[in-house]
């Protein structure tokens, strides 16, 4: 079976393969139609798993050299040796190695995919940033893990994947705060929404201004994951609909053995 998926020009590069996934092209039914990666959802374990097969099949690969991190939001970024079950990946927002053959991998439906690679020393990274994330430095403790492993800052080029857009993301004014208040010149990624005191917030444009301030060569797809229903998974939209849970995409990349 073919799946539909979604590649940077950023990461093509020699000896690394990358996708990011799509809803499109899986096994489950219903609210999780249909390439839903999400082993934290209430979708039937069987599908996630077969999901994650036809992914990891699409890169050339068994399932079992699939690892991805339990997400909690935070900055932790882990190096990968050794892959783990699905499900029992450590707590952790970024996931790096230098071992060909693994596949990294984050889950997302709305926040940032972020997968970066240095071709010339061999190191990889995946990222999942949301607002919390973003403005916490989750993208800079994938950079500097990825230096652990030899990877030089110059040599790192990145691709943030299909996120949540502005015209889609309204935020409270804590949120436009603190990012303030880290660093005055982000106001510019807030502007007023239709509701008094509440914004909209460039998710993407945070995300992708903090990579080229860390030094790495950064690009995004530009896709939206709120606005595109048939292609993406969005929990926004899921909760706007009060719908009882939401699927995952996966987006990943590895080191050609």
């Amino acid at each position: 079976m073919s799946i539909p998926l979604l590649q940077s020009e950023t990461l093509t590069l020699p000896g690394i393969r990358h996708a990011f996934f799509t809803r499109e092209g899986g096994v489950s039914g219903g609210i999780y139609s249909s390439l839903n990666g999400g082993v934290g959802s209430a979708d039937e374990r069987t599908h996630v798993l077969e999901n994650r097969r036809l992914m990891t099949a699409a890169l050339g690969l068994p399932p079992e050299r699939l690892a991805t991190p339990y997400q909690v939001h935070g900055t932790e970024a882990v190096t990968v040796t050794e892959v783990w079950a699905p499900g029992e990946g450590p707590k952790a927002d970024a996931v790096v190695t230098s071992v060909p053959g693994i596949a990294l991998g984050v889950s997302h439906a709305d926040c940032g995919p972020v997968l970066l690679a240095d071709a010339e020393s061999g190191v990889i990274a995946a990222a999942h940033a949301g607002w919390r994330g973003a403005l916490a430095g989750v993208a800079e403790s994938a950079i500097a893990a990825m230096e652990r492993l030899g990877a030089r800052r110059d040599h790192i080029v990145a691709t943030l994947g299909p996120t949540i857009s502005q015209p889609n993301y309204e935020v409270g004014p804590e949120v436009r705060e603190a990012f303030v208040a880290a660093s005055p010149g982000d106001v510019q990624l807030f502007v007023p929404s239709a509701r008094e005191g509440r914004f909209l917030f460039d998710l993407p444009g945070a995300i992708v201004a903090r990579l080229k301030a860390a030094g790495v060569r950064a690009s995004a797809l530009g896709l939206c994951t709120y606005a595109d229903e048939q292609r993406f998974f969005s929990y926004r939209r899921c909760t706007h609909r009060s719908e009882p849970d939401y699927g995952r995409m996966l987006s990943v990349i590895v080191l050609s053995a």
